[in-house]
């Protein structure tokens, strides 16, 4: 009898590549808790075996490289069912994400057809990713009343500009061209030459095999509204992005304005307070200790699993968020998001070296 797990994550040498494959295409990949741990069994493994020089992931199916967590798990404990289960997953995915980080091997990352949430952890930490024109890089948790996690507001705190605050407040996703804009891509290879960057991947060095594939990238349409967001998310507030959204005249900025508007107000609130505060925390590993307790926080409010429903459940696509206003949402509110979580903590920060840093 197989393995379930093993079914859903293959492992297995090919030459000098050790290779991660996420196999629940009719899932479109989704990680659940096993799937993480098996992921990081491997990059244990790996880590001290002198015949694997290079880690590389990929998705299974044309669809998805990974669309996230299990997020029907995540509405199952966020309804009265198993809340610690859940802060486990995260504990360990976590745990995995500044794993990824901070791998002594070239881990390279196939991020062909849609990476969300917790396919952007396991993909954009890596110190090569590559993306082709099907991918869709998109961190959407502000719409279904939650934050971006798996060193997502890390990331995004990064990006040029304001781009990584409009894309985690509109819950908007990123082509090619944007990812690679936006610092979550390092290059652009077309689909069709990923089956053979692989096998060269089994024989050469990363650069070596990256030469003969990588192409010009595709073009990035959010480079041609650097000026409206960087001057409309560099608001102070929810409400005051929003006027200058609101004020700039531009059709794509109305449309963002939209978008969070539509989306929960308590998470939009707590989203745009997470990545401000990202930017002053240092290390990933600071940043995910401080998306655990914002993940937390959310699986305790009413926000998500009514997001959830409505997205993934139901499908009504018509949330009923609580407090329905940004008006509503009290500071007090936002603050506990980033409360201490005492011996419930993450303390990856604590674990990391300095020199590390």
């Amino acid at each position: 009898m197989s393995d379930s797990t093993t079914d859903e994550v293959l492992v297995r040498r090919e030459g000098r590549a050790g290779l991660i494959v996420l196999n629940r295409p009719s899932a479109l990949n989704a990680l659940t808790h096993a799937m993480v741990r098996r992921i990081a069994a491997a990059l244990d493994a790996w880590e001290h075996d002198d015949r694997v020089a290079t880690v590389v992931i990929t998705g299974a199916g044309e669809r998805a490289f990974c669309a996230g967590g299990d997020i029907v798990a995540i509405h199952r404990a966020a309804t009265g069912g198993d809340a610690a289960a859940v802060e486990d997953f995260w504990r360990d995915e976590y745990r995995l994400n500044a794993r990824i980080a901070r791998y002594p091997k070239p881990y390279v990352a196939m991020m062909n057809g849609i990476v969300m949430g917790g396919g952007v952890g396991v993909s954009a930490h890596g110190s090569v990713r590559i993306v082709t024109e099907s991918t869709r890089v998109a961190m959407p948790e502000a719409g279904i009343g939650f934050v971006p996690d798996v060193g997502g507001t890390y990331l995004l705190a990064l990006a040029p500009g304001e781009l990584g605050t409009h894309l985690a407040l509109t819950a908007g996703s990123a082509g090619a061209g944007d990812a690679l804009l936006c610092g979550l891509a390092d290059h652009f290879v077309p689909a069709e030459r990923l089956p053979a960057l692989l096998d060269d991947l089994a024989g050469a060095p990363v650069h070596d095999a990256l030469t003969r594939h990588v192409a010009p990238a595709p073009p990035a349409p959010l480079a041609g509204r650097r000026a409206w967001i960087d001057h409309c998310y560099a608001a102070d507030t929810v409400e005051e992005i929003l006027a200058r959204l609101g004020d700039s005249g531009e059709p794509e900025a109305k449309k963002a304005a939209d978008r969070i508007t539509a989306n929960s107000p308590t998470a939009v609130k707590a989203t745009l307070a997470a990545l401000r505060r990202a930017r002053s925390l240092g290390p990933l590993e600071a940043v995910l200790d401080q998306e655990y307790r914002t993940s937390c926080a959310a699986l305790r409010a009413p926000d998500l699993a009514e997001g959830i429903r409505a997205q993934v459940i139901d499908k009504d696509r018509a949330p009923h968020w609580s407090p329905a206003t940004l008006e509503a949402v009290e500071t007090a509110t936002v603050e506990s998001w980033f409360a201490p979580l005492g011996d419930r903590e993450l303390g990856l920060a604590d674990l990391t070296p300095l020199e590390r840093w």
